[in-house]
Protein backbone atom coordinates (compact mmCIF):
# COMPACT_ATOMS: atom_id res chain seq x y z
CA UNK A 1 0.00 0.00 0.00
CA UNK A 2 2.85 2.65 1.11
CA UNK A 3 4.22 1.85 -3.26
CA UNK A 4 0.83 2.82 -4.27
CA UNK A 5 0.43 5.86 -2.25
CA UNK A 6 4.31 7.04 -3.07
CA UNK A 7 3.16 6.17 -6.55
CA UNK A 8 0.05 8.54 -6.38
CA UNK A 9 1.57 10.99 -4.75
CA UNK A 10 4.45 11.40 -7.43
CA UNK A 11 1.95 11.27 -10.65
CA UNK A 12 -0.56 13.88 -8.87
CA UNK A 13 2.42 16.29 -7.93
CA UNK A 14 3.54 16.08 -11.68
CA UNK A 15 0.32 16.67 -13.09
CA UNK A 16 0.09 19.78 -10.57
CA UNK A 17 2.94 20.79 -12.21
CA UNK A 18 2.54 20.42 -16.20
CA UNK A 19 -0.76 21.98 -15.51
CA UNK A 20 0.63 25.00 -13.69
CA UNK A 21 3.18 25.37 -16.81
CA UNK A 22 0.80 25.11 -19.23
CA UNK A 23 -1.20 27.92 -17.82
CA UNK A 24 1.54 30.41 -17.33
CA UNK A 25 2.15 29.84 -20.85
CA UNK A 26 -0.74 29.96 -22.05
CA UNK A 27 -1.40 33.40 -20.13
CA UNK A 28 1.64 35.06 -21.34
CA UNK A 29 0.60 34.19 -25.33
CA UNK A 30 -2.75 35.94 -24.39
CA UNK A 31 -1.00 38.80 -22.47
CA UNK A 32 -0.58 41.47 -25.48
CA UNK A 33 3.08 42.27 -25.36
CA UNK A 34 3.56 40.38 -22.53
CA UNK A 35 6.20 37.46 -22.63
CA UNK A 36 4.76 35.14 -25.30
CA UNK A 37 4.43 37.96 -28.22
CA UNK A 38 6.42 36.56 -30.53
CA UNK A 39 6.33 39.37 -33.13
CA UNK A 40 7.37 41.72 -30.78
CA UNK A 41 11.04 43.37 -30.74
CA UNK A 42 12.45 46.11 -28.74
CA UNK A 43 12.78 49.37 -30.28
CA UNK A 44 16.92 50.11 -28.33
CA UNK A 45 19.39 47.58 -29.12
CA UNK A 46 20.87 45.64 -26.22
CA UNK A 47 24.62 45.47 -24.75
CA UNK A 48 24.97 41.86 -23.72
CA UNK A 49 26.60 40.61 -20.99
CA UNK A 50 28.97 37.91 -20.00
CA UNK A 51 26.10 36.22 -17.66
CA UNK A 52 23.72 36.30 -21.36
CA UNK A 53 21.80 39.25 -19.77
CA UNK A 54 20.32 41.99 -21.63
CA UNK A 55 21.54 45.31 -20.28
CA UNK A 56 20.65 48.96 -21.30
CA UNK A 57 23.04 52.09 -20.54
CA UNK A 58 25.09 50.03 -17.93
CA UNK A 59 27.45 51.93 -15.81
CA UNK A 60 30.09 48.92 -15.87
CA UNK A 61 30.75 45.99 -18.24
CA UNK A 62 33.61 43.20 -18.03
CA UNK A 63 34.67 43.20 -21.50
CA UNK A 64 37.14 39.62 -20.36
CA UNK A 65 34.60 37.50 -19.24
CA UNK A 66 36.84 34.53 -18.54
CA UNK A 67 39.25 35.91 -16.09
CA UNK A 68 37.88 39.92 -15.57
CA UNK A 69 41.37 41.52 -16.31
CA UNK A 70 39.46 44.10 -18.73
CA UNK A 71 36.61 45.55 -17.49
CA UNK A 72 34.42 49.43 -18.20
CA UNK A 73 33.71 50.94 -15.31
CA UNK A 74 31.88 54.01 -14.51
CA UNK A 75 30.41 54.54 -17.94
CA UNK A 76 28.08 57.75 -18.60
CA UNK A 77 26.17 57.10 -21.64
CA UNK A 78 25.52 60.03 -23.84
CA UNK A 79 23.60 58.46 -26.34
CA UNK A 80 21.67 55.15 -27.18
CA UNK A 81 18.98 54.75 -30.17
CA UNK A 82 18.65 52.02 -32.90
CA UNK A 83 22.05 52.49 -34.69
CA UNK A 84 24.57 53.38 -32.30
CA UNK A 85 25.50 54.16 -28.11
CA UNK A 86 28.44 56.26 -26.85
CA UNK A 87 29.40 56.57 -23.24
CA UNK A 88 32.46 57.75 -21.40
CA UNK A 89 34.14 55.61 -18.40
CA UNK A 90 37.10 54.05 -17.62
CA UNK A 91 38.87 51.07 -18.54
CA UNK A 92 40.34 48.70 -15.72
CA UNK A 93 43.23 46.92 -17.06
CA UNK A 94 45.36 44.38 -15.10
CA UNK A 95 48.92 44.57 -16.19
CA UNK A 96 49.07 40.74 -15.03
CA UNK A 97 52.97 41.49 -13.70
CA UNK A 98 54.33 39.11 -12.69
CA UNK A 99 51.35 37.09 -13.33
CA UNK A 100 46.99 37.97 -13.41
CA UNK A 101 46.34 36.67 -10.03
CA UNK A 102 49.28 38.87 -8.60
CA UNK A 103 48.88 42.15 -11.01
CA UNK A 104 48.03 45.25 -10.69
CA UNK A 105 44.44 47.43 -12.29
CA UNK A 106 45.36 50.03 -13.57
CA UNK A 107 42.58 53.33 -14.95
CA UNK A 108 42.26 54.17 -18.43
CA UNK A 109 39.88 56.79 -19.58
CA UNK A 110 38.19 55.42 -22.53
CA UNK A 111 35.25 56.26 -24.95
CA UNK A 112 32.59 53.72 -25.54
CA UNK A 113 30.99 53.64 -28.75
CA UNK A 114 28.27 50.39 -29.49
CA UNK A 115 27.14 49.67 -32.62
CA UNK A 116 26.08 47.28 -35.70
CA UNK A 117 22.84 46.49 -34.10
CA UNK A 118 21.33 42.88 -35.10
CA UNK A 119 18.61 40.15 -34.06
CA UNK A 120 20.04 38.26 -30.74
CA UNK A 121 20.12 34.50 -32.00
CA UNK A 122 19.32 33.65 -28.15
CA UNK A 123 16.64 36.04 -27.77
CA UNK A 124 15.17 36.83 -31.50
CA UNK A 125 13.10 39.61 -30.40
CA UNK A 126 16.00 41.60 -28.87
CA UNK A 127 18.57 43.49 -30.83
CA UNK A 128 21.97 43.36 -29.24
CA UNK A 129 24.90 45.46 -30.06
CA UNK A 130 27.63 42.97 -32.11
CA UNK A 131 30.56 45.57 -31.94
CA UNK A 132 32.26 47.09 -29.21
CA UNK A 133 35.22 50.39 -29.79
CA UNK A 134 37.19 51.71 -27.33
CA UNK A 135 38.98 55.00 -28.35
CA UNK A 136 41.70 56.04 -25.70
CA UNK A 137 42.11 59.91 -25.76
CA UNK A 138 44.77 59.90 -23.27
CA UNK A 139 47.55 56.94 -21.87
CA UNK A 140 46.64 53.39 -23.16
CA UNK A 141 47.19 49.67 -22.11
CA UNK A 142 50.53 48.08 -23.35
CA UNK A 143 50.27 47.27 -26.68
CA UNK A 144 46.76 48.88 -27.24
CA UNK A 145 46.38 51.44 -30.35
CA UNK A 146 44.66 54.70 -29.81
CA UNK A 147 41.55 52.76 -30.49
CA UNK A 148 40.70 49.17 -30.37
CA UNK A 149 37.69 47.15 -31.74
CA UNK A 150 35.93 44.18 -30.61
CA UNK A 151 33.49 42.12 -32.41
CA UNK A 152 30.92 41.00 -29.74
CA UNK A 153 28.78 37.65 -28.77
CA UNK A 154 25.48 36.81 -30.23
Amino acid sequence: MGEHTVRTAVTLGAAVLLTAGLGTASAAQAAPGGAGASHTTHRQPVFVDCLWKPQTRPDAFILACGDGNSRLSSLHWTKWNGRSAVAEGVNLVNDCKPYCAAGTFHSYPVVVRLDRAEPWKKHPRFEHFTRLSLAFPGPRPDGYGRVVTYSLWN
